[in-house]
């Protein structure tokens, strides 16, 4: 007899999953009011997925189905969903709960591995369902316009899950940066202490027992038939090329993304990648990956720079003179740097260079004449060159789930990390990917999808799908 595990309540629940893991109307197809409960399927409910079926329920959401190919992941959620609502059901295939329960769901958070990001949500949101995403949104550069383009064109409601963007830290940095803080950015460098799973391996491992609870040829989806083995699953999935999109995919759509947000970035004319370890089958060990972004209206040109990983025992960091001064990387009782760092982001303009860390608003300031100045109780009010901190302008919010949620049930604004913002972001993001996979520069055609003079590239740009498993446009 199956015993079922208890919670006492749904806060409680919310701490327990918590450690597992541009603005616009539109025209809703259903109005929703002011106490409706919006019925949610959550696609991938382990791990991350479990805290972002719960954000969602936290926020005034009914939970009517759950689904995911390891229901041994999803447990702790399925048990406490099952065991206070008996309506809740449970799968292992996306598609078929979604054609089965197509008139019970009005929007899906999808939190599976990045392979199956676009293929879940790409249903769904044909469906007509609001669609909440985990980062990165895709697998592939392709993959991230059709989100884009579909979103558009169903009218839904749509959030990446890059949870940041909905925090104080970025929406305040944004504002001071636009309010030139620190003139006009030219360049900024952005860095990551991931991989902390492997990357750099030759070739996939031996081939295993699958376990009783996988159903594993759900789990590959989209991606090409290999035999199960250990040392994918539960989690280094994200080193193998196969399913995951390395660091960079991991934690791009993070830290890139005040840097991306602030500057109007849009789309690179070209990408070039340094890397160690990149091998057919896994992402590098360490990665730096160089975007150059042409002028947008008055703001110059700007080069970004993406680090991460270790070389040898080293992590890959920027250049020195980018933050002597500032103390910005850890280190061990021997002096060895230890690969993190208290901030994310340097941003390099004409006025200075600001320390960014998405965690914080205590932002650091370097000026032209070498004085540091650090914000107080997270804010900057400098005197310095007659900058005054401007009032804010930017929407706030409770969290992203808040933001997604309310924007279904009261018809708009969309969430700022929606689609129409997330789609091309994700796009840049991804593009490194297929610098550092092709070993070559990518001169970028973004309206067609195409690396310039290299066709080659067209492989990392668009997968090829499973029979069974093609995307639904």
């Amino acid at each position: 007899m199956k015993t079922k595990k208890t919670y006492s309540s749904r806060r409680t629940f919310v701490k327990v999953a918590a450690t597992t893991a541009f603005a616009c109307n539109y025209v809703p197809s259903q109005v929703f009011g002011a106490n409706s409960r919006i019925n949610v399927a959550g696609i991938g409910v382990g791990g991350k997925g479990s805290s972002d079926v719960m954000g969602a329920d936290k926020h005034g959401a009914k939970i009517v189905a759950l689904c995911d190919v390891d229901l041994s992941r999803g447990a702790r959620l399925i048990d406490f969903f099952t065991e206070n609502d008996d309506k809740v059901k449970v799968y292992k295939d996306f598609r078929k709960m979604l054609e089965e329960m197509d008139k019970d769901i009005d929007a899906v958070t999808v939190s599976t591995p990045d392979h199956v990001h676009a293929p879940a949500s790409l249903l769904a949101m044909q469906m007509g369902k609001h669609c909440y995403t985990q980062k990165p949104l895709t697998w592939s550069v392709h993959e991230a316009r059709l989100m884009t383009e579909v979103a558009a064109k169903k009218g839904v409601v749509t959030q990446m899950g890059n949870q940041a963007h909905a925090g104080e830290p970025i929406r305040r940095a944004v504002e001071l940066i636009n309010a030139g803080i620190i003139g006009d950015v030219t360049e900024a460098h952005v860095m990551t202490n991931r991989p902390i799973w492997p990357q750099g391996m030759s070739s996939f491992p031996v081939k295993a027992d699958i376990p009783k609870h996988l159903d594993w040829d759900l789990w590959l989806g989209p991606a090409p038939k290999r035999d199960f083995a250990k040392g994918i699953l539960p989690f280094n999935w994200r080193g193998w090329w196969d399913y995951g999109t390395g660091a960079l995919g991991d934690m791009a759509c993070h830290i890139m993304d005040m840097a991306y947000w602030a500057l109007d970035l849009g789309s690179p004319d070209s990408v070039v990648a340094q890397s160690g370890g990149n091998t057919e089958v896994s992402a590098p060990k360490w990665s730096v990956v160089t975007y150059q972004f042409p002028a947008r209206g008055k703001k110059p040109p700007v080069m970004l720079k993406w680090y991460d990983g270790r070389d040898g025992d080293e992590p890959v960091v920027p250049a020195k003179e980018l933050w002597e001064g500032v103390e910005l990387y850890k280190r061990n009782k021997d002096g060895k740097f230890t690969g993190s760092s208290k901030y994310g982001s340097i941003l390099v303009g004409t006025k200075g260079t600001l320390y960014f860390n998405r965690s914080n608003t205590n932002f650091v300031v370097k000026h032209l004449d070498g004085a540091i100045t650090t914000g107080e109780k997270g804010y900057l009010d400098f005197v310095k060159e007659g900058f005054e901190a401007p009032e804010p302008t930017l929407a706030r919010t409770k969290d992203e789930d808040y933001e997604w949620i309310n924007a279904i049930r009261s018809g708009g604004p969309q969430p700022l990390s929606n689609f129409a913002q997330s789609g091309p972001f994700s796009e840049t993001v991804l593009l490194g990917n297929v610098a550092i996979r092709s070993g070559e520069k990518i001169e970028w055609d973004s309206k067609n999808l195409k690396a310039r003079g290299n066709p080659d590239a067209d492989k990392y740009i668009r997968r090829q799908y499973r029979k069974g498993w093609e995307l639904p446009v």
